[in-house]
């Protein structure tokens, strides 16, 4: 009896505290075009607050930014990019950008 009431309590306590993460697809002005466009980005975004990880790609010139929506709100990841000297606007994701 005891085990379940901790099982229950524990269950309550990781779904009290669960975050909550989203992704944004954004492209950037001036366009990303080489590998050290995507290395500036990806060392300084990483330091806005809420960032969780970002992948970008020079095919399609996009920057994929998962962040915990508790922490920070995409118009707060757009001004990072300001910081850059970047100005970057949200597109709506692709299916292939989904995988």
């Amino acid at each position: 009896m005891r085990t379940k009431a901790l099982f229950i309590v524990l269950a309550f306590v990781s779904v009290c505290f669960a975050k909550d993460i989203k992704t944004v697809v954004l492209t950037t002005t001036p366009q990303m075009h080489c590998a050290n466009c995507e290395k500036k980005i990806k060392e300084n975004i990483r330091f806005e607050k809420g960032i969780k990880s970002i992948k970008t790609n020079l095919n399609d010139k996009t920057v994929i930014i998962e962040y915990d929506a508790d922490k920070t709100t995409v118009p707060s990841i757009i001004e990072g990019f300001k910081k850059i000297k970047y100005e970057a606007k949200e597109v709506k994701p692709t299916k292939k950008d989904k995988k």
